[in-house]
Order: structure tokens, then sequence, then C-alpha cells
């Protein structure tokens, strides 16, 4: 049918445009009523960037996202746009679109925007996080007043779709034009059918090289506070098979599964960590590649492994499926791959046959004998096993938030089964950070976090990692450095693949003077776990061992790195003050002591502890804070 009414009316806006037309007609002027005579194009950056997940976050808490997305653009995406000459071109909902006139300036605001969400949303629950994807695109576009039109717009929107969470692509114009000027890497994703364009576009995935560090971006000119990013020379593979378990996707449907993967690939890379012919590369820096699209012989060359193993779990209802399958990083072959299915309580068993395959596949020479001897079963109560693996997605937060509501948990679970080492080891640990945190103070509080550790060990003579926190902890607060050192050597013996046990043992034997050994440790902590947080207390430990061998300028330039990974760290703070004064540096000193009095007002002389063995040690430490003006 057809609509008279409508039909009339556009036949009489074509009359009058035709005799707008006539009437204004000039041969030597371009008539102004006809837009697409006097189009204005330029060529342009254009930053196209979208929320992750943006209708699942409005449906949770709607005013709440919204109030961070303005936040994060007044505070992050803002000041980003104003250092590398760009301009907010219009908001889309949960994105934006954005303009440069340099794509070494579009891609520079892009890397700065996108590592300071990371960082700015790490402390909440995964499933709560406001995640961006990112594309960036080099070409033509149409300028109409502030606004900008046509196929440039289109393709950087294009590529935003093709980015993984947290991540950029750019197109080939763009890869061409910032290739070599910035410190980042690029992943050639071939040439892409994009939807609603017409011919394929050359994409490439952008890499900084670290998700967890705001780097020196521009190659030539790096602004003064910069913190010098890992080498592009690749580390050196192990003497002995190495491997890196990266996280493994959830296929579940629920983002609440979230955990349940991330501790099922916690507990394989536990399991492999205790072959001392294997060399595992730590969690810490396998979950750096989390919801990231990665190049394995990038991840083997960053992490100095031979092996990637990556894959996916899924559960429903009572069952669980884990696929998998092993990379060589060096040739890019698949060398294993298979699939495990079992019920929820088989999930042990699971675990095992999968931990068992992969070693077989990387050192086949393994004794069979070896590897009946690694497998165990942590608990046998599921519920038990579920509340430490929520915990231990807590945990990870490192907030007082995180570390309470793991606690509540691990009290649960231990409650369930008493035998559960894994959980009474976790407990001592989020009982000793809220000390260290200092949301927990007094000797009642110190004697709790005590007594989890003991129990830890008893229950689990096997676990390496009961034993170095048993030692390590109470050691931070008086207690025994000799126990600490003994419990240390036995968590060595057992676990000598684990970054924390390794990171344990450099602080033991840094408090007990023996420097050399300490600093041996707490390099094989950083070989184990070469990118990710825990980089910020192995660094720490690193710079106060250089600070007793009195390498005061080589302990400030650690402290330093530390402080990259962990700014609001009073500890490492107090540290580099101390270096400072000791190496003549007073007014830099006063600085840094100003920074640790921000975050902790009541520090004091008398408030620093200093159990460190000799009183030399305990005289040198204070003496350098006092030069820094630290109050009595």
């Amino acid at each position: 049918m057809v609509d008279t009414g409508r039909s009339s009316a556009v036949s009489m806006r074509k009359a009058q445009v035709a005799a707008t037309a006539q009437a204004s007609y000039d041969p030597d002027r371009i008539p102004e009523e006809v837009p697409s005579m006097r189009e204005q194009r330029r060529l342009a950056a254009i930053v196209a960037a979208d929320v992750v997940g943006y209708s699942r976050l409005m449906g949770r808490d709607e005013s709440g996202t919204l109030a961070r997305l303005r936040e994060h653009r007044k505070q992050l995406l803002e000041p980003a746009l104003a250092r590398h000459g760009g301009r907010l071109v219009k908001l889309t909902g949960d994105g934006a679109l954005m303009e440069f006139g340099s794509a070494v300036e579009a891609l520079s605001a892009a890397i700065e925007f996108q590592q300071a969400m990371t960082d700015g949303e790490v402390e909440r629950p995964e499933a709560e996080r406001l995640i961006f994807r990112v594309g960036v695109h080099l070409g033509d576009v149409i300028v109409d007043g502030d606004d900008l039109y046509g196929d440039g717009i289109n393709i950087a929107a294009r590529l935003e779709a093709e980015a993984s969470a947290a991540g950029i692509v750019v197109s080939g114009a763009v890869h061409e034009a910032t290739a070599g000027r910035l410190k980042a890497t690029f992943e050639d994703l071939g040439r892409l059918a994009l939807k609603n364009i017409e011919r394929p576009v050359q994409a490439f995935a952008v890499r900084w090289l670290s998700n967890d560090w705001l780097l020196a971006l521009t190659v030539s000119s790096p602004p003064a506070t910069a913190v010098s990013a890992p080498s592009d020379t690749p580390l050196p593979l192990p003497d002995k098979p190495s491997i890196a378990v990266l996280p493994f996707q959830n296929m579940s449907g629920d983002p609440e599964q979230e955990y349940f993967v991330d501790g099922l690939v916690e507990d394989i890379i536990t399991a492999l960590s205790r072959y001392k012919s294997l060399f595992v590369i730590a969690r810490n820096s396998s979950f750096t590649y989390k919801g990231r699209a990665v190049n394995i012989k990038l991840v083997g060359r960053e992490l100095g492994v031979r092996y990637v193993l990556e894959g996916s779990v899924r559960k429903a209802g009572n069952r669980v499926r884990i696929t998998g399958q092993l990379v060589d990083a060096v040739s890019g072959a698949h060398v294993w791959a298979n699939r495990f299915d079992r019920d929820l309580t088989d999930i042990f068993a699971l675990q095992d046959e999968a931990t068992q395959s992969v070693v077989a596949a990387v050192e086949p020479n393994l004794r069979f004998a070896e590897i009946a001897r690694k497998t165990h079963v942590p608990t046998q109560h599921l519920n038990a096993y579920d509340l430490y693996l929520r915990a231990l997605a807590d945990f990870d937060n490192f907030t007082e938030n995180g570390l309470t509501a793991a606690e509540g948990l691990l009290r649960r679970a231990v409650e369930i089964d008493p035998s559960y080492s894994d959980a009474w080891t976790l407990l001592a640990q989020a009982l000793f950070h809220q000390l260290i945190g200092g949301w927990r103070v007094g000797t009642a509080a110190i004697e709790e976090a005590n007594q989890a550790a003991s129990i830890a060990t008893k229950v689990g003579p096997e676990n390496g990692l009961a034993h170095a926190v048993a030692g390590t902890y109470p050691m931070l607060f008086g207690g025994s450095i000799d126990d600490a050192v003994e419990l240390t050597l036995g968590a060595i013996a057992l676990h000598p693949n684990s970054e924390m046990v390794r990171q344990c043992a450099g602080w033991t034997f840094l408090y007990s003077g023996e420097f050399d050994t300490a600093l041996g440790h707490l390099e094989t902590g950083l070989r184990i776990a070469p990118v990710g947080r825990g980089l910020g207390v192995l660094l720490h430990g690193i710079a106060l061992t250089c600070f007793f061998q009195r390498r005061f300028n080589e302990a400030i330039d650690q402290a330093s790195r530390a402080l990259a990974k962990m700014p609001q760290n009073p500890h490492v703070w107090r540290v580099k003050a101390a270096a400072l004064a000791h190496a003549g540096r007073i007014d830099e000193a006063r600085d840094a002591l100003g920074q640790l009095l921000t975050l902790a007002p009541e520090s004091s002389i008398a408030t620093t502890r200093a159990y460190f063995r000799h009183q030399w040690m305990r005289d040198l430490y204070r003496d350098g804070l006092r030069k820094a003006g630290l109050p009595e």
C-alpha cells in the first residue's frame, strides 16, 4: 500500500530544492545548497573505544556503571587526549570516538588509556571491571562541523570490534606510521573482512611490553618519570623443559564461574611446578595474558619458555570438561592436545590427568614413579575446595576488603576440612597481609596468623608453600630467623619452582644477613615470574639487599622499579628514602619521605620494623631514615 501523503510531501520537497537551486545558480560559484559538492576532508588518526559487556554491567549496576564511566573519562581519557594533542569527537553511549593529527600520538594515547584503565580497575572483582576494546585507523575523513564521517571512521569502529578485551587493534596504515617509533610490538592478524567494509583491511594487534607497567611510550622522548621496560631480547631458555600455562577460557557462559576456571589453572601450575625436572612460569606472570589474544611465539619470547599450554574449561552442572593444547613456542608446532571429562566429584583426578599428560609430553623421560608421587588430593570436600577458589580470587586483589573477604571464606573452608593445608596456608597469608597493610594490629593478631601458618605445615608436611609461609612471615614480625631459614630450606626442597617460595627464601636470607644467597633466590623468583604483579615484592627485596651491601644507587634504582609496580607501598618508599639519604641525595630523600608520610602518617623511627639479625643492619637502616628526616 502506498502512503500518498508521504509521497506528496517528498515531491513537494524535491520541487522546493530544485527551485532554490535554479534561483541561486551562478556558473562561477559552487552552490552552498548542495553539500556534497563542497565536502571538507582531511587525513586523521581515528581512535574508537567501546566497553566490553556494557549491557551486563548496566544490568548489574546502572547508576554505578555510568558514574564510573564519567569518572574514567574525566580522570584518564581527557588527560591522555590533552597530552597527545587529540580531541573527543563524540561519545557513543558506552564508547568514544577521538581524532588525532598523528598516528603515533593516537596509538600512544590509546596505550596510555588502556594501561590506566587496567591499573584503575585491577582491585575490582573481574566481573565488575570496566574493560575497553580500542581500534585505531589512519585515513581520510569527512568533516561536518565538529563531527566526522566516512570510511575512516567506520574502519576504526570495526577494528575496535576485532580487539580482545583490554586490547588494541590497528590498521596497516597505523602500523606503517608507528612501527619502530613506539615501545610496542605488533601481531599480524592478516587481511580482515570487516562488517560493511567493501575491501579487506590489513590489521595488527598491539602488544605493549608489559600489561602491568606504565611505560615510556615514545622512544624519541621518554618522560623523566618513565620506568625502564623489559628488554626486547628474548629471555634465554632454561637448561630443562620449560613451560608457561596461560589462563584458560571460561566456556561455561557464566562470568561467575571465572574464579573456578582460574583456580583450576592455578592448581595445574602448582602441580607442574613441583617437578624438579621442569621449569614452570609462575601464575602471576602467566595471568598477565588473561583476556588478551596472544601470539604463542611472542609469549615464549617474553617469558623465556619452550612450551605454552592453553585451553578452556566448561562447567555444566556436575560435569567439568578441560580442553588443552600444548604448543612449541619456538616453532609454533602443536605438540599435544587432549580433552578431559569428569564429574565434579572427580575434579582432582581430572587435574592430575591433565597435569600428567602435559608432563609426559614435555619430559618423556620423567619416571612414572615421580609422576605418581606428585599426585595428591588437597581435600575430600568439594565445598571447601570451592570456598578456597573463591578466596583465592579475593586474595589476589590485595586490598583490605579483598583480604577480609578471603579470610572469611577460608575460615569456612577449614571448618569443613580442618586438614586442608592449602586453605590454612592461604588463610595465614591473608592474615599476615592484613598485618603488613596495617589493617590488623597487635600481638593477638600476629599470634593468630602464626597459628594458622603452623597448622598448615602440620596438616601438610609435603606442602612447600606452607613451610615457606610459616618460616618467613612470622620472621617479619620478630619471629625466629633460624626457624625461618630451616623452614625455607625445606620449602625449596619440596617446591623449587614456586615464585612464592623463592620470594620467601630471598627475604629470609636477607634478614639473616646472607645477601648473596638472598639475591640468588630473588633473582630466581624474577626468572620464574618475569612479568606480573609479583615483581614488586621481588624488586623490593633486591632493593633492600643492595642497601645492606651499601650499593645505595642500585638500591634506589631497584626501589624505583618496585614502586612502578606498587606505588602505594610505604615500605618501599622507606627503603628508597634511606638509600637516597646514605647516597647524599638529601633533597630527593626528603621527597621520598614525604611520600612515605602521606601513605603512613604515623611513621617514625620507633615504629619502623627492623628485625634484622645484625645490629649494624638495624643501625644502617634507621640512620638512613634519620638523615632523610623521619622523626623519632
